[in-house]
């Protein structure tokens, strides 16, 4: 039995907006080359246990460990926070995020969006980190677009410029928020093949998505989500071959083609 450190581990985690309590004591964890996938109906919390993760959420109670170190949490409740602004931007220059929608500047050149935060952020020398991006802009397949715009790409170009960009920091692991969601369905694949790559490769990654498919294909662990609780989890052939739970069973049948 090994007792490896999970690069990312989540327990007994809380959320609440004022009143409306959307995580209700969620535990997750990811090893070193994981790839985890959250699927649920919308609302069921899982964008907001990514965020959580990644520190850009504050959650009201519970642990969130970051290979095997605690962050250091300040005030109680509604007002608790990271009490550690050094540790927190350290853990999320670690988990690099691949949002839904691209975030790209509109202003800089693919390059230099893939650039930016490796330079600015991290201190990196220029030439190296011009080399890297190159690297990982030829890796999902978008080589040839270094001097194009944001606005001269298609939606599947620019969420992989966004991936690249994740990579770009050398993260730990990457968290993908619904990364095919604002695609058509033919963009959708092209973000859906890298993405295999990724995994392929054994990069640790925790993945909220509406496509099933993919979660089967890519997943080790596939994490079901509902109304801000884990209703069920295990391997992807278990998950899906064999629900447990009635709200799954419907959920499925629902979202999984015939």
């Amino acid at each position: 039995m090994t007792t490896e450190t999970p690069v990312i581990e989540i327990r007994d985690l809380h959320k609440s907006y004022g009143s409306l309590e959307v995580l209700k004591g969620v535990d997750i964890k990811a090893n070193a080359g994981d790839v985890v996938s959250l699927i649920g109906s919308s609302g069921s919390g899982k964008s907001t246990l990514l965020r959580c993760a990644n520190l850009l959420e504050d959650s009201q109670q519970g642990d969130v460990l970051f290979c095997g170190e605690p962050v250091k949490w300040g005030g109680s409740g509604l007002n608790r926070h990271p009490a550690d602004h050094a540790q927190m931007i350290r853990i999320r220059t670690n988990l690099s995020m691949v949002f839904q929608q691209f975030n790209l500047w509109s202003h800089m050149t693919i390059l230099q969006n893939v650039m930016e935060a490796p330079v600015t952020v991290l201190g990196r020398d220029k030439a190296e980190v011009e080399e890297a991006a190159r690297k990982y802009l030829a890796k999902v397949g978008i080589g040839d677009k270094c001097d194009a715009y944001p606005a001269q790409l298609s939606g599947g170009q620019q969420q992989r410029a966004a991936i690249a960009r994740a990579l770009c920091m050398e993260p730990k692991a990457l968290l993908f928020d619904e990364p095919t969601s604002a695609l058509d369905p033919e963009l959708e694949q092209e973000v859906v093949k890298v993405i295999k790559d990724l995994a392929s490769e054994g990069r640790t990654m925790i993945i909220v998505t509406h496509d099933m498919r993919m979660a089967h294909d890519v997943s080790d662990h596939v994490v079901f989500l509902h109304m801000g609780k884990i209703e069920e989890e295990g391997a992807p052939a278990d998950l899906f071959g064999n629900p447990q739970t009635d709200r799954l069973r419907q959920f499925l049948s629902a979202t999984v083609p015939a």
